[in-house]
């Protein structure tokens, strides 16, 4: 069972884009949200809090989301948090890069409330499940 009350920490530098996915995760039931405009924020917040789940933009400065990955997945409170990467293009590279450095999954933007809801359930899905 998905927990509605893990935290979720969502990190773009679009501020817009940020909205979105608030509404789009609150429609889907999870109202415990933290936010930060870069990669730079999104670590140091996530080397002082436990998150259920992150959400990052690809491309942000002055730290990417691929960069705030690599850095999360060396130690700290999250570094085992499943990292869904949000993008505008899915470079082929790009997405070898990221489940090399331990991306969890991919979503291309644009997207909705169900292709969201579906690629959380698959991440936070228990291994002998999927």
């Amino acid at each position: 069972m998905i927990d509605p009350e893990m935290p979720i920490l969502v990190v773009d530098d679009y501020a817009t884009m940020v909205k979105i996915i608030r509404n789009l995760l609150k429609q889907i039931g999870y109202d415990k949200v933290d936010s930060a405009s870069n990669g730079a924020e999104a670590l140091e917040m996530a080397r002082a809090k436990a998150y259920g789940l992150i959400i990052s933009d690809w491309n942000m400065t002055p730290m990417t989301g691929f960069d705030l990955l690599r850095a999360i997945r060396v130690s700290g409170p999250n570094e085992s948090t499943p990292f869904l990467m949000v993008t505008a293009e899915s470079k082929t590279e790009n997405v070898v890069a990221a489940r090399r450095a331990g991306v969890s999954s991919y979503i291309v933007k644009p997207f909705n409330a169900a292709m969201l809801r579906s690629r959380i359930e698959q991440v936070l899905a228990p291994a002998d499940a999927a």
